[in-house]
């Protein structure tokens, strides 16, 4: 009777003690050990999320919903600004324009409508342990809405780049659902930089706003030199492993799915988390904006900070009730927003050359050292970084990609790998439609169906 009733009392203190822990963790603990952002790395995010904010007003010149300040953007300035009907379903609606304040050419694509029935369609085509791209695993959906989205605009962002000149950036940014379509295409941009002008890689640069998990470990850290993601606090979407279809499907019991992925994950050991290669991960180097703490009301003035994690990397998930409003658009910009301000109080902006090219030389050092992390720690499909890994920006060396599938249960993959100049046709316009038509079939429907044992030349 002792011996059972002491087994009684371990149980109970076992299950107290996990409940304590998780019920008294905060968001700002995924970041606690890492350094606080550098304030030029992080001015541009503000900025970005009014782009894409931009995306849902009708029209720029008189909105409706304006942040704070307004947009602060040229209206005459915006090549395309698209609606539902004209993406066709493909994917949600984005606009391209040029900031030439700040030289950029920025793509943003708005997030999930979940009162689109075309959004769903792009999350639901998963195949989540189907499809391979760059050796590693992706969204399905996702990457064949980004393919779609490059076969629509290259041409427009080419020119747009070559007529401003080479000292202007290509930014490709999104919100949710977006951000993966922006993720995805900006692995494709890099890796196929002869179709869009030669664009250097160092000037190529993608900001996934509360971005969804959509690629496996070894590419969100491979591509963690142009690929920014911003979380806020407690989102609960970077850190729910649950498939996205899984996740939206059950929005208005979203507390309790939640829920039962927190206890789940609580059993499954880090090690065997690092060892599944179709597990997904938000993409990049991460920016934690943090601006709650454990037993503190209220929200405190707004620090970043970032990192390259490897492990840890946003793998718990937050019982909180501001779980779903952090992953508000709205709520981020103004978060962000507050953060740049206090950052402009405390440091110049104006940092000289030689400050500039260290801080250069640390990023690049830290994307090595994750790089050989995962390599380290065995993590499926890693490669330890190599010369192509870190190129720099005068290296325009382009690439072709290769389908390879040897039966249906084998995965589908898409690998990335160099080529010749001769990707353009004669008259040195891209040829995004050729690639398309070699990549995919089109159904009955009109929708893009992946080809299969076909090689890309």
């Amino acid at each position: 009777m002792s011996v059972a009733c002491g087994m009684e009392c371990v149980v109970c203190l076992g299950c107290s003690r996990w409940a304590w822990k998780r019920l008294t963790y905060v968001g700002s603990y995924d970041s606690e050990s890492w350094p606080l952002a550098d304030p030029s790395e992080f001015a541009a995010v503000p900025r970005i999320c009014r782009a894409i904010l931009a995306v849902y007003e009708d029209d720029i010149a008189h909105p409706r919903f304006p942040p704070d300040g307004g947009y602060r953007m040229d209206p005459k300035l915006i090549s395309k600004h698209t609606t539902y009907a004209d993406t066709q379903g493909q994917c949600p609606p984005y606009l391209i324009y040029t900031d030439t304040e700040d030289r950029e050419i920025i793509l943003a694509i708005r997030g999930l409508n979940l009162t689109a029935e075309s959004d769903y369609k792009v999350l639901l085509d998963n195949r989540l342990g189907k499809q391979m791209f760059d050796g590693g695993y992706v969204h399905h959906g996702l990457l064949k809405a980004a393919t779609w989205l490059l076969n629509k605009e290259a041409d427009t962002l080419r020119e747009l780049w070559l007529q401003r000149g080479p000292d202007y950036r290509l930014v490709i940014a999104g919100h949710s659902l977006g951000s993966g379509i922006a993720a995805l295409m900006t692995i494709i941009i890099v890796n196929h930089r002869d179709r869009l002008g030669g664009i250097p890689r160092s000037q190529v640069r993608c900001y996934a706003i509360a971005p969804a998990r959509c690629m496996s470990l070894n590419l969100a850290v491979k591509y963690a030199d142009v690929i920014h993601s911003v979380i806020l606090q407690d989102d609960f979407l970077p850190r729910t492993p649950t498939p996205l279809e899984n996740i939206f499907g059950s929005i208005f019991c979203l507390p309790c799915l939640l829920f039962l992925v927190c206890m789940r994950d609580t059993f499954i050991p880090e090690s065997k988390k690092l060892k599944d290669p179709r597990r997904l991960y938000a993409p990049g180097r991460m920016y934690h904006i943090v601006e709650r703490k454990f037993c503190r009301c209220g929200r405190f003035p707004p620090e970043v900070r970032t990192a390259i994690p490897v492990e840890g990397r946003f793998e718990h998930v937050v019982l909180s009730c501001n779980a779903t409003s952090d992953h508000g658009i709205v709520w981020i910009e103004r978060e962000a927003q507050k953060a740049v301000d206090l950052m402009d109080e405390n440091v110049d902006l104006t940092s000289p050359p030689s400050q500039k090219m260290e801080r250069k030389q640390t990023l690049e050092k830290e994307h090595k050292d994750a790089l050989e992390r995962i390599v380290s720690l065995n993590v499926p499909n890693a490669a330890p970084p190599t010369s192509e890994t870190a190129k720099d920006s005068s290296d325009d060396t382009p690439a072709k990609i290769i389908i390879e599938e040897s039966s249906d249960d084998t995965p589908i993959e898409i690998k990335v790998e160099e080529s010749s100049s001769n990707n353009l046709n004669s008259s040195g316009k891209t040829n995004w439609d050729e690639l398309v038509e070699k990549l995919f079939d089109r159904n009955e429907s009109g929708n893009l169906v992946l080809k299969r044992n076909i090689p890309v030349q």
